[in-house]
């Protein structure tokens, strides 16, 4: 069974979206395994955005990101990094198609209301990042 790393973004708190991205996970029949809202401050977003925080628009994901609470997720099951890399579209909202997450919901590629892991390496990581 694979695990990934699948976090809630501010604008999915600010806009009441967290339990329809909930929803989807529980549709597509991945099982959530842990989960727990948190306030992230810089130094974790350094740590987790570290291949960004030289580029000039590092301030404003740690702006967004401190804007609001997230829901960082644990979910299991069969091939789960890349069925939730579908379920949520490409990063960019303008981008994605309709019927993922970012393509119904997402205004712009910045506030785009949900990360995922893209390994299961990295989802490892990131599952030890934000659940010890």
């Amino acid at each position: 069974m694979e695990r990934t790393y699948i976090m809630t973004k501010p604008d999915a708190y600010n806009r009441g979206l967290i339990g329809e991205v909930i929803t989807r996970i529980e549709n597509k029949g991945y099982k959530i395994t842990n989960m727990k809202m948190m306030n992230l401050d810089e130094a974790i977003l350094t740590e987790h955005y570290a291949h960004l925080a030289d580029k000039p628009f590092f301030k404003d994901i740690v702006e967004y990101m401190t804007s609001g609470p997230v829901v960082g997720m644990i979910v299991e099951g069969e091939n789960v990094v890349a069925g939730m890399r579908n379920i949520m579209g490409p990063t960019d909202g303008l981008e994605a198609p309709a019927g993922t997450i970012r393509g119904d919901y997402a205004n712009n590629k910045s506030e785009n209301i949900v990360h995922g892991s893209d390994s299961v390496e990295n989802a490892e990581i990131e599952i030890k990042r934000f659940f010890g």
